[in-house]
């Protein structure tokens, strides 16, 4: 049996260990919300953009919505289980921390590293889009108007992919390329020389991909961030569980 004036040592420290755990959880906790709205988010900013990419691409924002709910969940098991002084439960809050760490991690890496191809599965299908471009509002379509109207765009590389297409041979280039809608006939849309007065020249795959990417380093760099900041938690959690175990053999 330990001496008293060693378990009142101990105690200040768990008792420390239990606030500073049960801070970290409650901000944990208010990280899994920001994951949420950031997935949610990034499905409404990012959907004309994603309507362009594969489905496995669209999914993106789903995971983190998902994500977001797992942390919830498991910053409330662990405000329970450090409230509790639980050695199983801090133990396995540790371990569930540890496998969202490095399921977050792997994810990160998968994006980094494929990043490339998804640029490149984004102007296959935007060159696509502007092949099949109609007037039916389809989805593609109303896509590529929306992104011409927002970026001030035409085209994939430039305002003369239209020429192309077979929607130019019947209505020009689209009332969407247009720089003002009261200054752009169909007449000038349907003569290249006149257009180019009228319309915007550049192309919108730079400018989307830009974009895609300023919007999707918000979206990484807070997710690593909160990856990174479980680990505190793993250690807090370690921390604690070891000192309450070390506490009941010094009592016993």
């Amino acid at each position: 049996m330990a001496s008293p004036s060693r378990r009142l040592q101990t105690k200040p420290v768990i008792t420390c260990l239990k606030s500073v755990l049960l801070t970290y959880t409650f901000v944990f906790w208010v990280s899994g919300i920001v994951l949420l709205a950031v997935g949610v988010w990034g499905r409404v900013s990012l959907a004309v953009y994603f309507s362009l990419l594969d489905e496995k691409a669209t999914n993106v924002p789903f995971v983190l919505v998902g994500a977001g709910t797992v942390v919830v969940l498991l910053g409330t098991f662990g405000c329970f289980a450090t409230c509790r002084g639980s050695t199983w439960m801090l133990k396995l809050y540790a371990m569930l921390l540890s496998l969202i760490f490095l399921i977050v991690l792997v994810a990160a890496v998968v994006g980094f590293v494929f990043r490339h191809e998804i640029k490149t599965n984004f102007e296959s299908n935007l060159n696509l889009a502007l092949r099949d471009y109609n007037v039916t509002a389809d989805r593609h379509s109303e896509a590529v108007d929306t992104i011409q109207r927002t970026l001030h765009c035409c085209g994939v590389q430039n305002y003369s992919d239209w020429e192309k297409t077979e929607y130019f041979t019947q209505r020009g280039i689209p009332q969407s390329c247009c720089k003002s809608q009261d200054d752009c006939s169909e007449d000038d849309l349907k003569d290249p020389g006149k257009a180019k007065l009228k319309v915007f020249v550049d192309g919108c795959f730079f400018l989307v991909t830009s974009a895609m990417e300023s919007k999707m380093s918000v979206v990484a760099g807070i997710s690593f961030g909160i990856a990174c900041f479980q680990l505190i938690g793993i250690i807090l959690a370690c921390c604690l569980s070891q000192y309450i175990t070390n506490n009941q053999y010094e009592m016993v």
